[in-house]
């Protein structure tokens, strides 16, 4: 039999042989909606390994699937054979496994990236889920205050943009990520969140980012210039579909 390209540079390179389980879309085929999948895949990617996806259509579990993962719902990944479940600990574990100079390191430097916007997606998840005509403005207002956080957060200098001999005021950050210019961990996390609220949020509430949040539209901008992050985007009607009984009605 002829061995496949990745077959090759897996046995030739010594790279690890990698599968990716992930939540299949409405056609049981394409990438759903899932941020934690896709958390993991923009990982594998940035991580530059040789891995193979694999989509799992949850309402057609096949039997294989069962018994390598028994009673698992996708994501979750197999390492050189061996089942890793649960998305934090596969995050700990590749950025373990996976380390310089071979492979880069993906950790933010700043502590503080890894907690900008921890609140956003629960604030979007309570205000998308409310049918309550008189509770809506309150829980757009709080979904706002936590993205005026995250803008903050975008919008304020890292240490080392502060120029030390600079007077006067200090400008406003111009980086492209959470971390300063390289998408880190911190980035796979939130950005697939990010990415369903402002889907979500315009179809079912016409709900967008406010333009004065310059540090959110920015970081969004950037991020939609990196093939890691929109290559690994479910396609927006799968993420309409995904919330299609989710989003209520405002009544």
């Amino acid at each position: 039999t002829t061995m496949s390209w990745c077959d090759m540079a897996v046995k030739k390179l010594g790279f690890p042989t990698i599968e990716l389980f992930v939540k299949a879309g409405s056609d049981g085929e394409s990438i759903g909606n899932c941020p934690f999948s896709q958390r993991l895949f923009m990982i594998l990617w940035l991580k530059g390994v040789i891995f193979n996806v694999t989509t799992v259509d949850l309402k057609r579990k096949p039997a294989d699937l069962q018994d390598l993962a028994p009673g698992t719902n996708p994501p979750f990944v197999t390492f050189n054979g061996e089942v890793k479940v649960d998305v934090n600990k596969i995050e700990e574990f590749l950025e373990e496994k996976l380390t310089p100079p071979r492979y880069p390191r993906l950790a933010p430097k700043h502590p503080e990236a890894n907690t900008a916007g921890i609140d956003v997606f629960a604030k979007f998840s309570a205000y998308i889920k409310n049918p309550r005509k008189d509770t809506n403005d309150a829980l757009e207002k709080t979904l706002l205050k936590s993205l005026r956080r995250l803008d903050d957060f975008l919008r304020t200098l890292l240490p080392e943009e502060i120029d030390a001999d600079a007077s006067g005021d200090l400008p406003e950050s111009s980086r492209s990520f959470l971390d300063g210019s390289e998408l880190t961990l911190a980035d796979c996390n939130l950005l697939p969140k990010l990415h369903i609220l402002k889907v979500v949020a315009k179809k079912y509430r016409g709900f967008e980012i406010p333009a004065e949040m310059t540090g959110l539209l920015r970081y969004l901008n950037c991020a939609s210039q990196r093939e890691e992050f929109t290559s690994t985007c479910p396609a927006e009607r799968e993420i309409h579909f995904a919330y299609l009984d989710v989003a209520k009605q405002i009544k």
